[in-house]
């Protein structure tokens, strides 16, 4: 095992940081918890319950207003759906479809190709490399803005692709209205996901759920009037879901060009973005398989439903329950988002110690999260599908589902904090091929087994999906208690050389 980094003696290449950022208090308790960690004279149990105190200090600031964020921005897209539920049952299976058989096809490709920034910046911003930061925001625009419009296409054409692949022809020609209304908000995606990634690696996360709260106001309030008043129906509803997408983009720009918080990060635009498009590719290849695999997975899930016996009520019933497994999945990507931060900004500060800490005690509070989530959805499980729709038929179906709702609740509160782990440390590429062999080798088989073959339906099918997630997540815990974090430091430090040696020549024209 290698040396832990000596925090007195830096490499040559950090000799030269500029000075940190005016709010540099995370920096500081990052700091302070590496020393605590290491005081070999403080006695255990007082050295951990110091670490556990400043810990929990740093990753609630990070993790509160970033599950908040996160929750609003589902909200937005739930309370779409809300709005075409109450149009009918086959507008609500119709809106249900299109957001989650393909809009999130979008969502998870950008996304994954936008936690490319997250590794880049939590690791540069930890090494005190602050100018980087700007230059990974432009250039990772500019790569999702090209990846953006083959998705366009998809959008174009989804109607003929439901039909393609079994959907009824009445549910897929309102899906694919409610789809062309989506087109503006896959470009909002572009813009919108490498912005959150270079706020939150300075820990900037405040900002952008204050401007989302704002934004869902407005949201509800024209999403109400253009569907109910004016009449423009799932239309309506998919491009008000859009607009409100590109108000958050422009406000969160507007604050990082406005805001003395990120000076040292934003410096303008600069033509360097367009270096190196080709390595960045390379990395956010990586980082878009990894978690479209994982977000596609329960979009497969609504589309093999879709093929069963009297599809309406099985996309209803399964579409609430994947609503509310959506709405709280949102908790778990706070916390990823929060445990890809901190192991990136401690990695990249040198702080091994901190880095497997952080781990820890993010997943601990993830869980314990996670499972006060799923209590309540089974002590509620018989009332709440008529948030959604009406029917008792409908209610009696979700009802029967919750328990494997409380389940993947329960992996929900480990699994997306792992895959923040990977992020952070930049293991995208080797978690794509986990995902890869336990959910669509093992999982997605075993489910159509159960569902198709021994005449479980939704349940059968969930059932087999659980268990892919499951082995996928005691693989990642395997592979992190396992790390050797002192190799992912000097890592860390190889891969943001690398990255400044692409820059640096345009840097210095």
């Amino acid at each position: 095992m290698e040396q832990p980094v000596d925090d007195h003696n830096p490499p040559a290449s950090c000799h030269s940081m500029p000075p940190p950022p005016s709010d540099a208090v995370a920096s500081h308790s990052s700091s302070e918890l590496e020393k605590v960690l290491s005081d070999a004279d403080l006695p255990c149990l007082k050295r951990y319950r110091k670490a556990t105190w400043i810990e929990l200090k740093l990753l609630f600031k990070l993790a509160a207003p970033a599950v908040m964020m996160y929750l609003i921005n589902n909200a937005m897209s739930m309370s779409t759906r809300i709005f075409s539920g109450h149009l009918g049952n086959l507008e609500f299976a119709a809106a249900c479809l299109g957001n989650q058989g393909i809009q999130l096809f979008a969502y998870g490709l950008l996304l994954g190709m936008g936690s490319a920034v997250e590794t880049l910046c939590g690791q540069a911003y930890g090494a005190g490399r602050y100018e980087m930061l700007g230059v990974y925001l432009q250039r990772a625009t500019v790569v999702l803005m090209m990846f953006s419009l083959p998705i366009v296409v998809v959008y174009v054409l989804s109607r003929p692709l439901l039909l393609f692949i079994g959907e009824s022809k009445q549910v897929a020609t309102l899906a694919s209205v409610f789809v062309y209304g989506l087109i503006p908000q896959v470009l909002a995606y572009s813009v919108n996901f490498p912005i959150q990634k270079f706020l939150q690696a300075q820990s900037i996360v405040a900002p952008s759920a204050l401007i989302s709260l704002a934004t869902l106001g407005v949201h509800l309030l024209v999403s109400w009037i253009a569907v109910y008043r004016v009449g423009l129906g799932l239309l309506g509803a998919s491009l008000v879901l859009s607009l409100s997408w590109w108000i958050i983009v422009t406000a969160q720009f507007v604050y990082i060009v406005a805001s003395r918080k990120c000076k040292d990060t934003w410096t303008g635009f600069k033509w360097e973005a367009f270096s190196g498009l080709w390595e960045f590719v390379k990395l956010s290849i990586g980082s878009a398989v990894m978690l479209c695999l994982e977000t596609w997975y329960f979009q497969v899930l609504v589309l093999i439903a879709g093929l069963l016996e009297n599809p309406e009520l099985a996309l209803d019933a399964l579409s609430v329950c994947m609503s509310v497994n959506g709405l709280l999945f949102m908790v778990s990507i706070g916390f990823n988002a929060a445990a890809s931060v901190r192991v990136g900004n401690e990695i990249g500060a040198g702080h091994p110690k901190s880095a497997a800490f952080s781990v820890m005690m993010v997943n601990l509070v993830s869980f314990m999260v996670a499972a006060a989530e799923a209590g309540i959805v089974l002590s509620q499980r018989h009332i709440i599908s008529y948030i959604f729709t009406g029917g008792e038929t409908v209610a009696k179906a979700v009802a029967d589902l919750c328990p494997l709702l409380a389940v993947t609740l329960l992996l929900n509160g480990v699994q997306p904090v792992l895959s923040g782990v990977a992020v952070g440390c930049g293991w995208q590429s080797f978690v794509a091929c986990i995902n890869v062999g336990c959910y669509y080798m093992v999982g997605i088989p075993i489910g159509c087994l159960l569902g198709f073959k021994f005449n479980l339906g939704v349940k059968g099918i969930w059932s087999g999906m659980i268990g892919g997630t499951m082995m996928q997540t005691l693989i990642l815990l395997w592979v992190t208690f396992r790390t050797d974090w002192n190799k992912e430091v000097e890592k860390a430090r190889k891969r943001l050389d690398k990255w400044e040696e692409i820059t640096e020549p345009l840097l210095k024209e």
